[in-house]
């Protein structure tokens, strides 16, 4: 497949340099037949690229086909990049960027690119891969409390709507908001364990390879089903994670944890559990 990518490239007079990035590029990387081939087309003029999809199908069999800058209201400019994601039915992926080479300024220089092909010589080489741009970063005092603060808010609308039996918004707010602010309190623990110099992977996909044996199976158990009974357990399952990680970080910066916060939070989440349905007054 990279050798199509590139042959199309050098076949084509508008292509006049080639860039790779993603976990491709990334030689620490683990490759299986899933990776991604991310790609960077620099074109002479992106508008033919755009006006005739015919061309791609130079690449394979597409399964299913995105355009995300035909997604885009107000659609961006004539002379802006465009995209395609193809998915094609041998496996392979390709997500393809088609971007004037005029406005080569405008590339990222992601630290995982590899510079392909360069027909004019007009790109100024790239340094060697590396996962610089993608590893964590220690918290700042202010978002160390943000992010307390916001876990320990969203927690009683997930009671709500536990008790309310309102599945669809406590999943949310229990499964994206407060699950959010634990991945990230987990990102930072696991950063101060590796001295922030491990790359975690999108959505923590590499969690499981920094966190201790008992964190993992205790983050494992915060995923529940459909049922009100294993979304409390997985709540309190979450708060409890939560604050052993919050604490450890806290202990390590030297910020202030907000037990009063946690600890009155805590006993409303309880309260909440055991009120009748038919209650009038939460105390």
């Amino acid at each position: 497949m990279l050798d199509l990518v590139l042959d199309v490239a050098k076949q084509d007079e508008r292509v006049r340099a080639v860039i790779m990035n993603g976990s491709r590029a990334n030689l620490n990387a683990q490759r299986d037949l899933f990776a991604d081939f991310d790609i960077v087309y620099l074109v002479t003029d992106v508008a033919p690229f755009k006006r005739n999809r015919e061309w791609i199908r130079s690449f394979g069999e597409i399964m299913i086909l995105q355009t995300p800058d035909d997604m885009r209201e107000p659609p961006p400019s004539e002379d802006a990049g465009y995209a395609y994601l193809m998915q094609f039915t041998d496996g392979n992926r390709i997500d393809l960027s088609i971007h004037p080479i005029a406005r080569l300024d405008e590339v990222s220089r992601d630290s995982l690119s590899v510079l392909l092909l360069d027909k004019d010589n007009a790109i100024e080489p790239f340094p060697p891969p590396s996962e610089r741009d993608y590893l964590p970063t220690p918290p700042s005092a202010k978002q160390y409390a943000d992010c307390c603060n916001e876990f320990w808010w969203v927690c009683p609308y997930v009671a709500k709507g536990l008790w309310r039996e309102q599945l669809t918004y406590a999943k949310f707010m229990l499964d994206q908001v407060v699950r959010d602010e634990l991945m990230k309190m987990l990102t930072w623990y696991i950063g101060v364990q590796t001295d922030f110099s491990r790359n975690l992977g999108g959505f923590g996909k590499f969690f499981q390879e920094y966190l201790e044996p008992e964190l993992w199976k205790q983050l494992q158990r915060t995923y529940a089903d459909a049922s009100y009974d294993n979304m409390w357990e997985a709540l309190f399952v979450m708060c409890d994670l939560y604050r052993r990680v919050a604490v450890a970080t806290a202990q390590r910066f030297g910020f202030e944890y907000p037990h009063g916060e946690d600890s009155r939070v805590s006993a409303h989440l309880e309260l909440v559990r055991r009120l009748p349905r038919d209650a009038t007054a939460v105390h």
